[in-house]
C-alpha cells in the first residue's frame, strides 16, 4: 500500500505548480531545489514531500499530454 499525502502537501503542490508551471519538471532533485528556493518551510521532510507529489504529478500531466496549467 501507498503512503497518504497530508492535505498541506497536495494543497501547497498544487499552488506552486500554477503559479510556476514553468520551474518544475519530472525531476526529483531539480524539483527539491526550486521548493527550497520558493517555500520557507523549516521542515525538511515536508519540502520533500511537496517536491516529490510535484514531481508526481508533472509526470502524470506528461504522459496524459496536459499543460501543467490545467490543474
Amino acid at each position: 500500500m501507498g503512503k497518504v499525502r497530508t492535505a498541506l502537501v497536495k494543497r501547497t503542490a498544487k499552488k506552486l505548480l500554477s503559479a510556476y508551471p514553468d520551474y518544475f519538471n519530472d525531476d526529483f532533485e531539480h524539483n527539491k531545489k526550486v521548493v527550497r528556493a520558493i517555500v520557507d518551510i523549516p521542515s525538511k521532510k515536508v519540502k520533500n514531500q511537496i517536491a516529490g507529489y510535484i514531481t508526481r504529478l508533472v509526470k502524470i500531466h506528461k504522459k496524459q499530454g496536459k499543460p501543467l496549467t490545467s490543474l
